[in-house]
């Protein structure tokens, strides 16, 4: 059973132009894809196309603009908003790609503890009585419950900087006190303390040297192998390759493949969309190949498959093969132990 699958999801903003007119505009259209336990799924695409979105979708945090459709289901029960408060900082943890969303006023160990959810208070029921000896006792084991969550709480803050490398110091730091790859091991370090059961990593390694990235992934690579869902959302294919179990390929605001990683090997011959392969061989060490055009705008969507402006298998194809591609918008099917949205990939 996945632990976490989206199905024909759609997301659209509802935007006021000149005069207060309303203009819908869809980002998302049409998503699916699944993420099980113990594995990395990297969703993969250009900046501009969706992917962030699609990782607030999950979460529950959009703007009171959008409008969702479509299912999500986490756990084999449907996702609803209230289960997303729930679960969300708990079980499904958040990786930011901005460092800014740590805390500017709190110090950096105390964030931590924030994050774990162990300093959290069991209320003590109250009785009925008025009596000073009994309120006092109540008194007395609601601090000692205190004392027992904070030293909890430091305990495990401790052992998760252990494990990321993290002096005890920078507990008393503030995030402006520390560089910007220790920033990214704090967001990490907060994400996982509490033993979360999905991982929503957004562009985690942004402007980082090759080494801290290569440690920040080996991070999430040794999650997934403890058990834990990881969804790596990222421009940068060749980083996700060395870490993802599975690719899903964003455009245009939807999955075009969902391909093994294994699969992107010499000159592409194994990858089904020709978005994904252009994407591979556009690599430097493939031939550094562009392809023509750009991603439509979400306002100005084509009509029909939203690749087929810069596809050279439909120009190729025949008239009426580039007829289907330019009137009819391709659905996601399996393919080669992969899915794609494409009419003639084989």
């Amino acid at each position: 059973m996945f632990l976490l699958e989206v199905n024909n999801l759609s997301l659209s903003f509802t935007q006021y132009q000149r005069g207060l007119k309303q203009k819908n505009i869809q980002v998302i259209s049409d998503l699916s894809l699944s993420i099980q336990e113990g594995e990395i799924l990297a969703v993969v695409g250009s900046s501009g196309s969706g992917k962030s979105l699609l990782a607030h979708a999950i979460l529950g945090i959009l703007p009171k603009n959008a409008s969702l459709s479509g299912r999500l289901y986490y756990g084999g029960q449907e996702l609803t908003a209230k289960r997303q408060k729930e679960l969300r900082g708990k079980e499904i943890a958040f990786i930011p790609q901005s460092v800014n969303f740590l805390d500017p006023l709190m110090q950096i160990g105390q964030q931590v503890r924030t994050s774990s959810q162990v300093g959290s208070e069991k209320g003590i029921a109250k009785g009925k009585g008025g009596e000073k000896e009994k309120d006092r006792d109540r008194d007395r084991e609601k601090g000692r419950v205190k004392d027992r969550a904070k030293d909890k709480g430091r305990e495990k803050q401790r052992k998760i900087f252990d494990r990321y490398e993290l002096d005890y110091d920078v507990e008393n730091y503030y995030p402006f006190q520390i560089s910007g790859g220790m920033a990214r091991r704090v967001l990490v370090a907060s994400a996982v303390v509490g033993g979360p059961k999905l991982i929503i990593a957004d562009e985690p390694t942004p402007g980082l040297h090759h080494e801290v990235v290569k440690e920040a992934l080996g991070h999430l690579r040794e999650l997934a192998d403890e058990g834990t869902a990881i969804m790596l959302i990222t421009h940068d294919i060749a980083t996700a390759l060395e870490v993802a179990d599975r690719i899903a390929v964003f455009y245009a605001g939807t999955i075009v493949e969902i391909a093994w990683a294994s699969e992107f090997t010499d000159h592409g011959d194994k990858l089904r969309h020709p978005y994904t392969k252009a994407l591979w061989m556009a690599l430097p060490q493939n031939g550094f190949l562009p392809i023509l055009g750009r991603q439509p705008s979400p306002s100005e969507p084509p009509p029909g498959c939203l690749f087929q402006p810069r596809c050279s298998l439909s120009s190729k194809s025949s008239s009426t093969n580039n007829s289907s591609c330019s009137q009819e918008a391709p659905v996601m099917r399996e393919l080669r132990s992969g899915k794609v949205r494409c009419h003639f990939a084989t």
